[in-house]
């Protein structure tokens, strides 16, 4: 199997960026949504930007952005990929990509009808399914298993995943990714290591 990528939402200076590519991150995001307790000014996340290992991408990670207010961030922070996470429309999707990984909420109910929306838009490279708080992945991964299998779509799961329980997630579902986020606690980021590590375990082979 390929091996899983790992995404490290909310980083906003250079010291968490170098730590988070030591511990095995292969992208990092950069929050410029308004409110968000890991809000990032594009200009400083511009300096961090300018100063990361080459294979480090960076992900710019936005919520129902006007097109002029993606313009102006781009045009300081040229990302090489776009996380769109609120209720954009189509067209403005397709103005701001390509290599747009869509924000979804992840609702069983839903899903499918979801993934085979975003798969017709080709600006769209990848979905992000956020897991709310109380989501059971244990009893979810047969529905999950179905719907991923059958999107082409690259699928990257983020929400309740922790180094316990990242390992049986990727094993029975074999995501193109998996993310966690950077909150105000800076324990979250020494969590960070053993959970990339739960990552490559799963991916080793037998």
């Amino acid at each position: 199997m390929g091996r899983t990528r790992i995404l490290l939402n909310g980083v906003r200076d250079l010291r968490t960026a170098e730590t988070a590519e030591a511990a095995g991150a292969d992208a990092i995001g950069f929050d410029f949504r308004p409110g968000s307790p890991r809000h990032v000014d594009p200009y400083a996340a511009a300096d961090v930007l300018s100063s990361l290992p080459p294979l480090l991408w960076a992900v710019a990670i936005y919520v129902d952005p006007t097109l002029d207010d993606f313009l102006d961030a781009e045009a300081v922070f040229p990302a090489p990929y776009t996380l769109l996470t609120g209720d954009e429309k189509d067209n403005l999707v397709r103005r701001i990509g390509p290599d747009v990984i869509k924000g979804i909420p992840l609702d069983l109910s839903t899903l499918d009808t979801q993934l085979r929306h975003w798969s017709d838009i080709e600006e769209v490279c990848a979905v992000l399914l956020e897991a709310p708080c109380d989501f059971d992945w244990n009893a979810s991964l047969a529905n999950l298993a179905r719907s991923i299998t059958l999107t082409p779509l690259r699928v990257v799961l983020t929400g309740g995943l922790d180094a316990q329980n990242v390992g049986p997630v990727i094993e029975a579902l074999r995501p193109w990714g998996v993310a966690q986020s950077l909150g105000d606690s800076s324990e979250d980021l020494a969590q960070f290591t053993p959970f990339c590590q739960a990552v490559r375990r799963a991916d080793a082979p037998e």
